[in-house]
């Protein structure tokens, strides 16, 4: 079934996972998706991912702990922007989340990037998710 915000889709079925205690989690794949799981993996909020399958059948294999991080560090996913209400920041406005503990993710003219980049770089954008 196709879904109306597949960012959010991919978000709730991570936070499911993690409720029930789930190593790995597996998410239709998409390149924005790829992108954001990237992102967590690069800073530390995942174990490891992988892509499998391949044409209309791939999807992301996300491993969300592995022996060396037993427990999750992601205690919170929110999705900010969503299709009945954009949200969108100048440089000078990126949020930022748990005081710096956390991480949101801008949607900008340069591609996908995290708000301390965005606020580097000067460049705003629509706010993707958060997490902490």
């Amino acid at each position: 079934m196709n879904s109306t915000d597949p960012i959010a889709d991919m978000l709730t079925r991570i936070r499911n996972a993690l409720m029930r205690g789930h190593v790995r989690v597996s998410i239709p794949y998409s390149q924005i998706k790829h992108q954001i799981v990237k992102i967590f993996l690069q800073y530390k909020f995942i174990a490891g991912l992988k892509v499998e399958g391949e044409g209309r059948y791939k999807a992301i294999v996300v491993t969300l702990t592995d022996e060396k991080l037993p427990i999750s560090p992601i205690t919170a996913l929110e999705r900010l922007s969503k299709p009945g209400r954009r949200v969108y920041v100048g440089w000078r406005t990126v949020p930022r989340v748990k005081n710096g503990r956390g991480l949101v993710i801008l949607s900008t003219n340069k591609g996908l990037m995290t708000g301390g980049a965005a606020r580097r770089a000067s460049l705003g954008g629509e706010v993707v998710c958060s997490i902490y």
